[in-house]
């Protein structure tokens, strides 16, 4: 932990006190970055007394929940060096890390650990990242968190999957199980780059050891909730994963097969995606506005060869990927990140050791709508892209003997102003009503109110805080205070949860409730009953990851992404207005 609220804390650590695991062996340490010495005394007394307070209630909730704080003298080495710290200070002979915000399922012990017994060379057992609530494009873009598969999915379902049978799955820097002797062979957690997760499976790999990969969900986690935490995140992902190009070098790694190899140097050049992006965004202006034939060829050409690899991706992408990704979310993801990730690695390309870890805010409250800080380089993009269509109207109305050239870099210029005006939507930080994303469920639920009437439903979605359930039978459901009861395979038993009823619709029979546990045990059990289930995350995940065709993805992509560009022209207009003074105060502080 470094700068996370203690709700989110206790949330994890009584998730991680239900795992099943014999508890003699089962010991739990709170890692926290946030209230070192160093911060404790930092010159700044504000920053100083913040940390202290930190400090002092973080021991107090490990007392409390009955687990060993942890903290140290200085914050070096980010991640890795809290890591460190803490390892020396243990004695277990696995070690299972989880940030601060992932809540592990009851079974996690039982699925993972096994692979450790099997295989004495196996150094890492690694789980997805499942997130229980949508990153900002899905959230902003799709409104679609329960119907489309996360941009985790590809990576998660897929793409580790097939690294696993190359034996190149690595570790993810939470969800996993490690071995401490191998941990020991390279001293710790590495941190000579700032994706000390990967670096770490990198130097294990190499000297032989191997990892394992195991699809299923157990760790559920948050998504950064605005733009801007989200491009923090990638682009510290981006740079760290081009600190192990340049430093580690593994496509000549000794010790690392040939396919090893090949698998290390798939992700991390994946993550080089801005240059080709830049690239593909802007080139059509090389021949609009100044001229140059970048793309010198005739219809019957195009024809022939370029419509023939185009539908040629497609099939292949679709077969390796279609249930994973929908058709054009690729795109807007790269778009998104383009500008900013491509000068986070100019940076890494000039000064390798540079970099430094930046922590990933979660947990942010969106109490209201409001544009993004960073919409203005995809204002500016959209202006050039937009001259450039205008300039290439008039080459093809004055200049006939290019025409067949001047149409088809038109199309491709076109397409990138298409898409360029779907991301606005994504800069549209929509208010965030709910302070628990809720997922669907299907668990059968007795309530039972105070007068011992009971009623029996069916859960129709559900959070940490409350649900949604349709209620089965006749009659008015008024009561305001209740009591929820329902199995728990996570707990393998009946839960009862106090509740408190919020909103009842005699027509559909639809009921709304707040979780209000009394209890210490009650509190435990609404966590395990929301969170610590990994048959929930395995079915809302085999849900949403479905094919759909490419026109029904790209009619989505267009149709859900050019409706709020009329609302950033607004918002450009009021900051004009705002400038010349044409505002009123009262105006200007709500824009």
């Amino acid at each position: 932990s470094y700068n996370e609220d203690e709700e989110i804390l206790e949330v994890t650590i009584r998730a991680a006190k239900m795992l099943d695991y014999p508890k003699e062996k089962l010991h739990i340490h709170l890692l926290d970055d946030g209230g070192t010495d160093q911060k404790i005394n930092a010159d700044n007394p504000v920053s100083a007394a913040q940390a202290k307070q930190r400090r002092q209630d973080l021991q107090a909730l490990c007392e409390r929940l009955g687990i060993t704080y942890h903290t140290r003298a200085k914050n070096e080495f980010a991640k890795a060096g809290n890591v460190n710290s803490a390892i020396q200070n243990t004695h277990g002979d696995l070690i299972v890390i989880l940030d601060a915000d992932h809540v592990p399922t009851s079974d996690f012990l039982d699925r993972t650990v096994p692979w450790m017994l099997k295989n004495e060379k196996v150094f890492l057992v690694q789980t997805p990242h499942f997130m229980a609530n949508p990153d900002p494009v899905e959230r902003n873009y799709f409104s679609a968190f329960s119907r489309m598969p996360s941009e985790n999915d590809m990576f998660y379902g897929t793409i580790q999957k097939g690294l696993d049978y190359w034996g190149s799955s690595f570790f993810c820097g939470s969800a996993a199980v490690m071995r401490r002797k191998h941990l020991d062979l390279v001293g710790g957690i590495s941190g000579e780059s700032i994706t000390e997760d990967a670096e770490t499976a990198l130097d294990l790999h190499k000297m032989g050891y191997e990892s394992v990969y195991v699809d299923r969900p157990m760790v559920s986690g948050l998504a950064p909730e605005t733009f801007d935490a989200f491009i923090q995140q990638r682009m510290r992902w981006a740079q760290g994963m081009t600190q192990i190009l340049l430093l580690k070098k593994p496509f000549k790694a000794k010790g690392l097969k040939w396919y090893q190899r090949v698998g290390y140097m798939s992700s991390i050049m994946f993550w080089l995606f801005p240059f080709a992006r830049i690239i593909f965004l802007f080139m059509p202006l090389a021949y609009l506005v100044f001229g140059l034939q970048v793309y010198h060829a005739s219809i019957l050409e195009i024809f022939a060869y370029t419509l023939p690899h185009v539908i040629a991706t497609y099939m292949i992408s679709t077969m390796l990927f279609g249930r994973t990704r929908w058709p054009l979310v690729s795109e807007l993801y790269e778009i998104l990140q383009c500008a900013f990730t491509l000068n986070a690695l100019v940076k890494v390309f000039l000064k390798p050791r540079a970099p430094s870890f930046v922590v990933t805010p979660k947990g942010e409250s969106l109490e209201r709508t409001f544009v993004s800080p960073l919409s203005n380089v995809f204002y500016w993009a959209i202006l050039f892209i937009t001259f450039a269509l205008g300039s290439g109207v008039y080459k093809f109305i004055t200049e006939p003997l290019t025409r067949e050239l001047t149409l088809v870099v038109l199309l491709w210029n076109v397409f990138n102003l298409l898409l360029l005006l779907s991301v606005l939507s994504v800069l549209l930080e929509r208010k965030q009503v709910r302070s628990q994303a809720r997922l669907p469920a299907t668990n059968s639920v007795v309530i039972k109110t105070n007068s011992d009437e009971a009623w029996v439903g069916d859960l129709v979605d559900l959070s940490l805080g409350g649900a949604r359930l349709k209620l089965k039978g006749e009659g008015a459901f008024v009561p305001e205070r209740a009591t929820l009861t329902s199995w728990s395979h996570a707990l393998n038993k009946n839960v009862h949860i106090a509740i408190v009823v919020l909103h009842y619709d005699s027509k559909s029979k639809i009921l709304r409730v707040r979780f209000t546990p009394e209890t210490e045990e009650q509190k435990s059990e609404a966590i395990a009953f929301a969170l610590c289930d990994s048959l929930r995350w395995l079915a809302f995940q085999r849900r949403r990851t479905r094919p759909i065709s490419y026109w029904f993805g790209a009619k989505h992509v267009l149709k859900v992404g050019l409706k709020p560009v009329l609302l950033h022209m607004l918002v450009l207009m009021g900051k004009f207005a705002s400038k010349l003074g044409l505002l009123p105060k009262a105006a200007k502080d709500n824009q």
